[in-house]
């Protein structure tokens, strides 16, 4: 397999479909990382020779922040938020959604499951 930013990406895919697999690469990232180094994009990742596997792993440390260093920058910039007590890192921190969606009848993906709460039952006095 080869290694390219610290991972293996898949030998037996498309070039552009493997450089997905590296987070912070999408589709189109992955297809001008291509048509920057000269690679065809249909070749095979076990196709590819030393000298090819130089010049993307190259593009990528000069042109793009993947993986760890990626990540890293979210999650400072997401306590930043928190530090700073703004609108958006309370919703973080609430777990709520952040980008100004409803949460009366949707984001059960953000809030979780809707649990029942405990002694609200009444029950019926007969008098």
């Amino acid at each position: 397999m080869a290694r390219v930013a610290g991972l293996e990406i898949p030998n037996d895919k498309r070039l552009w479909v493997s450089l997905m697999s590296i987070y912070g690469i999408g589709e189109k990232s992955a297809k001008q990382i291509c048509t920057e180094t000269k690679i065809d994009l249909n070749t095979l990742v076990k196709d590819l020779s030393e000298s090819e596997l130089d010049s993307i792993r190259g593009y990528l440390d000069k042109n793009f922040k993947v993986e760890g260093e990626l990540r890293q920058n979210i999650f400072r910039d997401i306590k930043r938020l928190k530090d700073i007590k703004s609108y958006r890192g309370i919703r973080h921190k609430l777990g709520l959604p952040v980008r100004g969606q409803r949460t009366r009848h949707n984001a059960h993906t953000r809030k979780g499951r809707s649990r029942a709460v405990g002694g609200l039952k009444r029950k019926l006095e007969k008098t």
